[in-house]
């Protein structure tokens, strides 16, 4: 089911290019909007609808309908992609203490009693 929607998918992609591209431009009459005495609308009027406009509206339904379906399809078999990192038994026992310069005693809390001066 997901290999034919997919393929499907696919196809509708390749076929939403190659009729878009097909189709003649209409950037010529939007400089109209913007000043041109003849615009009717804001985008000009849009006539009446042709046979590769109307292929277009269905090729794109379809390609709409097959994204939601491969989105519904997709999410049931979601996983982590990430695999379980790898457990290393150790093979030396762990040192009690760690390996570095000796560990120095804490300073006391009180100071020190100054040394009295010789001669005194």
């Amino acid at each position: 089911m997901v290999i034919a929607l997919t393929i499907l998918h696919v196809l509708m992609c390749f076929a939403i290019i190659a009729i878009v591209l097909l189709q003649s431009g209409k950037g010529a009459d939007i400089g109209s909007a913007f000043g041109g005495a003849g615009s009717q609308a804001v985008f000009g009027s849009m006539g009446t609808p042709t046979l590769l406009g109307k292929i277009t509206t269905a090729v794109a339904i379809v390609f709409t309908l097959t994204s939601f379906s491969l989105a519904l399809l997709g999410g049931e078999r979601a996983g982590s992609v990430v695999r379980e990192p790898a457990t290393a038994a150790p093979s030396a026992p762990a040192p009690s203490a760690p390996a570095g310069p000796a560990p120095t005693t804490p300073a006391p809390a009180t100071p020190a009693q100054p040394a009295p001066a010789p001669g005194r």
